[in-house]
């Protein structure tokens, strides 16, 4: 079977070629996990694949805990998506523990 002017992102049932002994083949980047792919499919498909892209990361927030442990967040953008079965998104958004230490920490009110 072959995957000329058909490929498919993801797992699409719908994505296939007449392979031999009357299998379907597919055309879809599933296929490389599940191994049924066209004989063509590396040659054809990935060869068009673009991978996801991101920005740089942003500052990390304040403290959510102006006194004791709490937490920060930093996040980033897309800013090519996938096509084509390439490379997913990398995580878009990070935490990390912190202590707030704000001035009045400690006082009796």
């Amino acid at each position: 079977g072959s995957c000329r002017h058909r490929c498919c992102p993801g797992r699409n049932n719908a994505c296939w070629a007449p392979g031999t002994r009357r299998a379907r083949c597919y055309c879809d980047s599933y296929c490389q996990r599940t191994g049924d792919c066209c004989q063509d499919y590396l040659a054809t498909c990935r060869r068009a694949a673009v991978g996801c892209a991101v920005g740089p990361w942003g500052p990390w927030s304040e403290c959510s805990s102006r006194c004791g442990a709490g937490s920060r967040a930093r996040s980033r953008q897309v800013t090519a998506p996938p096509r084509h079965g390439g490379d997913p998104c990398p995580d878009l958004k990070q935490r990390r523990g912190c202590l707030g230490h704000h001035p009045t920490c400690g006082t009796a009110k």
